[in-house]
């Protein structure tokens, strides 16, 4: 008679062992990584502004996306890109930004940028923070925007 092995047992334990973040422990993912993914989304974001390419501004934007107008939310994707287009109008851009810090949960799913906005002759008029969620293609999509005046 054959005895049977439990595989499944010592296959799982394994599994969980060389896939780090699977259980979701704290440190578990490479955050500096993550950070400089997130920075690099942020500055590519920036460009569609720089370049004026309307849909590809539109391709960063979670579909649940909020972003503050002064005191008002807009509320989804459609409502961010009716407000916004009017932005990407002319050739030249009315402002710019930069990031100037990009931070992410431990966890790797979530992530702050902000930094300065500018004016088309390079002057500080505002700072912008905008949270972003990391989606399983490890793409990242924004999901909250909002500018503070200067």
């Amino acid at each position: 008679m054959r005895t049977r092995r439990p595989w499944g047992v010592p296959c799982l334990v394994a599994l969980f062992l060389a896939i780090p973040g699977l259980l979701g422990a704290e440190g578990s993912v490479d955050r500096t990584m993550l950070e400089t993914s997130l920075r690099s989304t942020e500055s590519a974001f920036a460009a569609t502004m720089a370049h004026r390419d309307y849909a590809d501004f539109a391709s960063f934007i979670a579909e649940e996306a909020i972003f503050f107008d002064g005191d008002n939310a807009l509320r989804g994707k459609d409502a961010v890109l009716a407000a916004w287009k009017p932005f990407f109008n002319g050739d030249a851009a009315p402002f710019s930004w930069e990031p100037q810090t990009a931070v992410v949960l431990a966890t790797g799913d979530l992530g702050l940028t902000s930094g300065p906005v500018r004016n088309p002759a390079g002057e500080v008029i505002a700072t912008f923070n905008s949270i972003w969620r990391h989606q399983s293609d490890g793409t990242w999509r924004i999901v909250f925007d909002r500018g503070c005046s200067h």
